[in-house]
């Protein structure tokens, strides 16, 4: 199973750099952009080779994704994905009730064979805020790939729907991948054909059934990998400034408010900035207001902590118009 790589070499070479992937669309490009400068800039010293996965991709996209190579001295690779790799699942009733986008990260191993042993998976709502050294020097001894865990309570029901024995559960934002262990094991294979015999059992779809086939094939690292924080927490309780988090590397912002959403008014924005301010998409201004009905009834919520009830009376009108 493979997909087309428009800027990869017909047999390419494997090299010393880092390989890290992201699979995003058009509009995930300019917070990815951010997740990669939060990188470089935290690492320095490390070479790095960037792979962005996507059915398609802006030409404008491509052009500021190629001009990272120009300002960090590093390697991009953009791998548009053909549908029709899907094809073998095609036959499958389950198969047309899912996005082919869900099934997008399983191509990675597969993709990059040749090129790497190994890839980290990147989910495109993260800010890196430490170096990546220790990552960079991690043996994955038997195992496929280097995992975190998930919240505590997403773990305790996720293995109790599961059926997990170890009573572990994963987070599939950062996965460290072992490609040809993942390979030889037929990972990707046996997560689709996962989802398409159990998914309408699954709560989160493509993560549950990485969780149940990998279970017992990875390597748990701690959380500073991949720290969950959930802005709404904080602006449910209207507090703005970050949360002491203590010694992360990677913050994953993985709830509904993102902190691109300037609307928000939480300090993550600034952070967001920040790394924003260094990427070729710099020049695209933040979410100045909601943009769906979900963000217009959040906001109104938020408005309403803070006091702002005619405000937050206006947000919420806007959001019934919405829906």
């Amino acid at each position: 199973m493979n997909s087309s790589s428009d800027q990869v070499p017909a047999t390419p070479a494997k090299d010393a750099s880092f390989h890290i992937a992201f699979c995003v669309d058009d509009h995930y490009c300019r917070s990815m952009g951010a997740t990669i400068t939060s990188i470089i800039d935290n690492s320095p010293g490390v070479t790095f080779t960037f792979h962005v996965f996507a059915f398609a991709l802006s030409d404008d996209n491509r052009k500021r994704f190629k001009k990272l190579e120009d300002i960090y001295d590093l390697k991009t690779h953009i791998h548009i994905i053909d549908p029709a790799v899907f094809q073998p699942f095609a036959h499958i009733s389950q198969f047309s009730y899912y996005s082919p986008t869900i099934f997008t990260r399983l191509l990675i191993p597969s993709t990059l064979k040749g090129m790497t042993d190994k890839v980290l998976y990147l989910d495109a709502d993260i800010l890196c805020v430490g170096s990546m050294a220790e990552l960079l020097q991690m043996d994955f001894g038997d195992n496929a790939a280097i995992v975190v865990p998930d919240a505590d309570e997403t773990t305790r029901r996720r293995c109790a729907a599961l059926q997990l024995s170890s009573q572990k559960y994963f987070n599939s934002g950062v996965m460290y991948m072992n490609v040809d262990t993942w390979l030889s094991r037929e990972i990707t294979e046996k997560t689709i054909h996962s989802i398409l015999e159990n998914g309408k059992d699954y709560r989160f779809p493509d993560q549950d059934a990485l969780n149940v086939v990998l279970e017992g094939q990875v390597k748990y690292i701690d959380r500073k990998w991949n720290f969950l924080y959930d802005l709404i927490h904080d602006l449910e309780k209207d507090k703005r400034q970050m949360r002491d988090i203590g010694p992360v590397v990677f913050i994953h912002f993985a709830g509904a408010v993102k902190p691109w959403n300037n609307w928000c008014l939480h300090a993550s924005r600034d952070l967001f900035a920040k790394y924003h301010a260094l990427s070729p998409w710099a020049d695209l201004p933040l979410d100045e207001a909601p943009r769906n009905y979900k963000e217009m009834r959040m906001f109104s919520r938020f408005l309403m902590k803070r006091g702002q009830v005619f405000d937050s009376f206006k947000w919420y009108m806007k959001y019934l118009a919405a829906r």
